[in-house]
């Protein structure tokens, strides 16, 4: 964890391996995911400090395999598990009103780029348009947040390569 003037920084980063058997033609508002039939959820692991913590997003970053792909994409974020659609590929279903409680916010990554790095990326800063700083408070019995991945734009991510999810918080 870095501290950075006086402020607790920490950063969780997850990977998904997404479409295992073939590559994957998104169209715009489909989950992003681990599978087809039984995806899971994004889990951000002790993001906060302690259960109940609180913080705020402050960078989002998503990274793919995947080369050339400049889909904009939406992380949908919650304090616990969510009812909403999993599975690749699957029409996305949220916000649902059952899961409106458990709500914290979503980021909106701008179009991925490559730029001959090997992979594609878009970062969410304050600077950019991604709603952030984004404050935060896990349930109280977790120190977790759960994210749903959205894509807004046709892409095709190549089979068996992984995509990676990196949130910074602010720890308080």
């Amino acid at each position: 964890m870095a501290v950075i003037e006086g402020k607790r920084l920490k950063t969780v980063s997850v990977t998904k391996e997404i479409q295992d058997t073939a590559s994957a033609a998104y169209v715009a508002e489909e989950v992003v995911s681990d599978n087809s039939s039984g995806g899971t959820i994004w889990t951000f692991s002790a993001i906060a400090s302690k259960n109940g913590g609180t913080g705020y997003i402050v960078k989002a970053h998503v990274l793919s395999e995947t080369t050339a792909i400049t889909p904009r994409l939406t992380l949908f974020l919650f304090n616990a598990a969510v009812t909403a659609e999993l599975d690749d590929q699957a029409a996305n279903t949220q916000l649902l009103h059952t899961d409106l409680a458990k709500y914290v916010g979503k980021i909106d990554f701008p179009a991925m780029e490559d730029l001959g790095s090997g992979v594609s990326e878009a970062v969410a800063t304050p600077s950019t348009t991604g709603n952030l700083p984004l404050a935060f408070e896990c349930a109280a019995a977790a120190d977790d947040l759960y994210g749903v991945l959205v894509t807004r734009d046709a892409f095709i991510q190549v089979a068996a390569k992984d995509m990676t999810i990196r949130i910074t918080a602010e720890q308080y």
